[in-house]
């Protein structure tokens, strides 16, 4: 009999980026929950053989969310998940008060619930914040007595081996009795590169602003080497992970999607040829990428219901334009078979919401080791 892999679910799953790191790392992402039904519609693209549910965490019971993950109590390993941060983030409001920051509480409802063997929760810095103290408080009082939880540990994606310096808090939990002790210095960056943002955007081609339609997007690269992050960007497809038409091409043309050019004012370019790596615009606060620096934390702006406010993008190191979602992709990480939201504005969402495949890769595989 095959072996059988050890079976997640990812709440909150976005696009994907935990996911992909739980699968890379051994895991079978069984199911995914995320309400956007765009997000979850995309996670269904690059993860066929997951189940989808477009649900929302705070109204589903654990013995509900098993039923409709298809899986016995038995059988469910890990939970992991990215509950909304906006009301955590140092960036904006900073508020207290979002109804979106109880979903946090309603994660660890479910550890309580489901009683996975192990937990992994990713969030901003700004969680531990102060401020938030009460409903954090509120939220890891959930986690059952008898499992062993790890302080809070702030992870850099840079110190990781990917090209940004997005930086998030992960809560770490687990069954003593279903996995092996772990501590905080287990999961610390071992033999990493420093990857830059020249190398990540290396064989790309350049992008032409009347490239607009989800045709005009899909171009061809250039052949990586097979270094760690360029085998990460252009290979290590777990089984029944990415979508068959993308792969294909990918592995037969070279060609990948994702390059939407951007139309810019000549006034605005003119501004963006003479501004300087590593500053920004004064007018549209835009940074520019520096080739031999990080990416900072890419944002992702807002949904329908919040305004659809577009999140401001980094400009290109080298063309006087803000870069296109495939490059933002690379700069979060994510290979280049992965596939996103055909337009700008969504594609960046999802990106700029997403864990670093690479960081969760990291953390995941960890843990993957010590589950018994």
């Amino acid at each position: 009999m095959p072996h059988q892999k050890k079976k997640i679910i990812d709440l909150f799953a976005g696009v994907g980026g935990l996911s992909l790191g739980a699968a890379r790392a051994g895991f079978d992402v069984a199911a995914a929950v995320e309400f956007d039904t765009r997000a979850s519609a995309q996670h269904a693209v690059n993860f066929p053989n997951s189940r989808h549910l477009v649900e929302d965490v705070a109204t589903l019971s654990g013995e509900r969310l098993l039923e409709l993950s298809g899986l016995k109590s038995n059988e469910l390993c890990g939970l992991i998940g990215g509950p909304p941060c906006q009301g955590f983030s140092e960036i904006g409001l900073k508020g207290t008060e979002d109804p979106r920051n109880e979903l946090l509480v309603h994660f660890f409802r479910h550890v309580a619930e489901l009683r996975p063997a192990f937990f992994l929760a990713e969030n901003v810095p700004g969680v531990t914040h102060e401020r938030n103290k009460p409903i954090l408080d509120r939220a890891l009082a959930q986690v059952p007595n008898d499992y062993l939880m790890l302080a809070p540990m702030t992870v850099k994606a840079s110190d990781y081996g990917a090209p940004t310096i997005r930086t998030r808090v992960f809560f770490f939990g687990y069954d003593p009795n279903r996995v092996s002790a772990l501590d905080v210095a287990a999961f610390a960056p071992k033999f990493v590169e420093d990857v830059r943002v020249s190398r990540a955007l290396s064989g790309l081609p350049i992008i032409r602003s009347d490239w607009q339609r989800e045709d005009q997007s899909w171009r061809a690269v250039g052949e990586l080497d097979d270094a760690p992050y360029e085998h990460r960007i252009a290979n290590h497809i777990p089984e029944g992970v990415g979508d068959p038409y993308a792969l294909a091409v990918h592995k037969n043309q070279f060609i990948v999607s994702g390059f939407l050019g951007t139309a810019h004012s000549p006034e605005t370019k003119k501004r963006f040829r003479v501004l300087q790596p590593g500053t920004s615009d004064a007018i549209s606060k835009c940074y520019r990428l520096h080739m031999d620096g990080y990416c900072p934390t890419l944002r992702a702006g807002t949904g329908p219901e919040r305004g659809s406010y577009q999140a401001i993008r980094p400009v290109h190191p080298s063309s006087p334009r803000v870069i296109a979602p495939r490059e933002a992709a690379r700069l979060q990480g994510f290979p280049d078979w992965f596939q996103f939201h055909p337009t700008k504005w969504h594609a960046f969402r999802q990106i700029g919401n997403s864990v670093s495949p690479i960081v969760s890769e990291a953390l995941l595989s960890v843990i993957h080791k010590a589950v018994s």
